[in-house]
């Protein structure tokens, strides 16, 4: 089931339009004061601190391990959970009611009834129908969970939410994007994935190809303080004050062991050996000492949370806000590069500011390399509707553009179903020079740069950099299309991988007729603004 996104949530708000006359408008409810808490500092008692600290190459620098393949990513989240000792804070846009979102819903418990303290900052565009199942976590000691940018009332379904808000759509539209999971303040995870199943390989039809970090050193206290930022922000409220129960305490607590017991929610299978990269599971090369991480000097940052006030401006600009955010510090990073830069998003909507800086690059000689999900691979072809506005336009000025052939990247996942399954581009990567590597929450498209909040982390260093680079040329080898101008300067023609003979294709590969005509009857009328 692919995730979808607020853009879609636009969607369902006009579809709410319909139902106004018999829905109310719901407004916040008067926040009291709350309790604000910081990120505990590393305690040496800690199995995860002790691991990290012998890693250590030196205090100034951080280590960074790339998880290319779902299984390594989610059994890495799961010793996590399983190991910590202290203190577990979670930032999530989406965890999904699924074998794997309640995998790790009831391993937060389990931490709590061990005693560590569990701060849980998520998203509420998509808990619509899990009101109980989060409440029942909140009840249990050491946990606190609270909704960001929360919804007021028709808590039961998208459109109910946007039909109770329907006045306030300027701030229900803005969410939080980060995704971050701190443990002991010893070991973090920063990068693009979801908590679902199709994030991980967990199911058996389509599945995302992602990439994530595993992060210790020097640039964990900061990932802690910009936690903590959200977490004691306005926007941020705790479930209580949003979700009513008659339930009590113990009924809360008894219903989540139901939800989340082995009846319901499977164990995930057992990880396999080295994926086809060559890499084995975190964990077992960290007990034995092996691990290898890159050792270099790293920053995190993320935008401010006031940014879904909307109070930014417009696209061409650096709004106040943004100074210290993504955009702003990942522009200024792209435009100072020399030799190439090299772009992986699911989604990519040009801004203004967007296109004078690939100009910039075009006169300097840059190379620029784009790798995105193709209309048959995308999980929302509204926004790639916006996209191909702009890919005579980004082709003329010399970036190289891939696009996904979705049949076939199941094969450079590296497991997971295939036969008529879907693989789907959802990694968020930037490579400057071949020494600079970003990886974080940020799309390249207008919601990403002015109305969701994001954070990402940048590294420096060439081999982190050369590595990105390997997994990414190797998904653009063996599972991508080349777009190029055909010859009257206009056409765009998809020029076929090599398993494929390389034929060229003229018109968007490997797409029905349905989803070709939604894009032609409605992508027109689709405002930028909105995606």
């Amino acid at each position: 089931m692919a995730l979808t996104g607020p853009w879609r949530a636009a969607l369902a708000w006009l579809l709410a339009c319909a139902a106004l006359a018999c829905s109310g408008c719901a407004s916040l409810p008067e926040q009291e004061p709350r309790h604000t808490s910081q990120s505990l500092p590393s305690s040496p008692a800690s199995s995860l601190v002790q691991l990290a600290t012998v890693a250590a190459a030196d205090p100034q620098l951080s280590g960074v391990y790339l998880m290319a393949t779902g299984q390594m990513a989610l059994h890495t989240r799961l010793e996590l959970l399983r190991r910590a000792s202290h203190t577990l804070d979670v930032q999530a846009y989406h965890i999904a009611d699924d074998e794997t979102g309640r995998t790790l819903l009831r391993l937060l418990r389990d931490a709590a009834e061990r005693g560590v303290r569990v701060r849980l900052l998520l998203d509420d565009l998509y808990t619509s129908g899990h009101d109980e199942l989060l409440l029942g976590l909140a009840a249990h000691a050491n946990v606190e969970l609270r909704l960001f940018n929360p919804f007021p009332a028709g808590r039961g379904s998208l459109v109910q939410r946007f039909s109770a808000s329907l006045f306030d759509f300027g701030r229900v539209h803005r969410r939080m994007h980060n995704k971050m999971l701190l443990t002991d303040g010893a070991m973090a995870i920063v990068g693009g994935r979801n908590i679902a199943n199709d994030y991980f390989m967990q199911r058996a039809g389509d599945n995302f190809l992602d990439l994530d970090a595993l992060v210790v050193g020097a640039v964990l206290p900061t990932l802690g303080e910009l936690f903590d930022a959200y977490w004691n922000s306005r926007h941020a409220l705790p479930i209580e004050a949003i979700v009513t129960t008659s339930l009590s305490t113990v009924e809360l607590r008894q219903r989540f062991d139901t939800l989340t017991g082995p009846e319901t929610t499977l164990p995930p299978p057992p990880p396999g050996g080295a994926d086809r990269y060559g890499q084995g599971l975190p964990f077992d090369a960290l007990d034995a000492g092996r691990l290898p991480w890159v050792w270099a000097r790293a920053e995190a940052f993320a935008d401010n949370p006031d940014k879904i006030l909307g109070t930014e401006t417009p696209q061409d600009a650096a709004p106040p806000l943004d100074q210290y955010g993504i955009r702003h510090r990942l522009v200024e990073r792209i435009r100072a590069a020399q030799i190439e830069v090299q772009v992986s998003s699911p989604y990519v909507v040009p801004t203004r500011r967007s296109l004078d800086t690939i100009a910039l690059l075009q006169q300097r000689g840059v190379r620029m390399t784009v790798l995105t999900n193709s209309l048959s691979a995308t999980d929302e072809p509204l926004v790639h509707s916006a996209y191909r506005r702009y890919r005579q336009q980004m082709l003329r000025q010399g970036i190289e553009l891939y696009e996904l052939a979705p049949l076939r990247l199941p094969l450079a996942l590296g497991g997971g179903a295939q036969g008529e399954a879907l693989g789907r581009l959802h990694a968020k990567t930037v490579v400057i020079d071949r020494e600079i590597f970003y990886i974080g929450s940020f799309n390249f498209d207008h919601r990403s740069a002015t109305h969701n909040t994001e954070l990402g982390l940048i590294v420096f260093s060439p081999q982190l950099a050369e590595q990105a680079v390997v997994l990414l040329d190797a998904v653009k080898r063996e599972a991508a299309y080349r777009l190029r101008l055909a010859a009257d300067g206009r056409s765009i023609e998809w020029h076929g991988i090599a398993a494929n003979g390389g034929a060229v294709v003229m018109g968007e590969p490997e797409v029905g007729w349905s989803r070709r005509m939604l894009l032609e009857l409605v992508g027109p009328f689709v405002p930028e603004d909105l995606l």
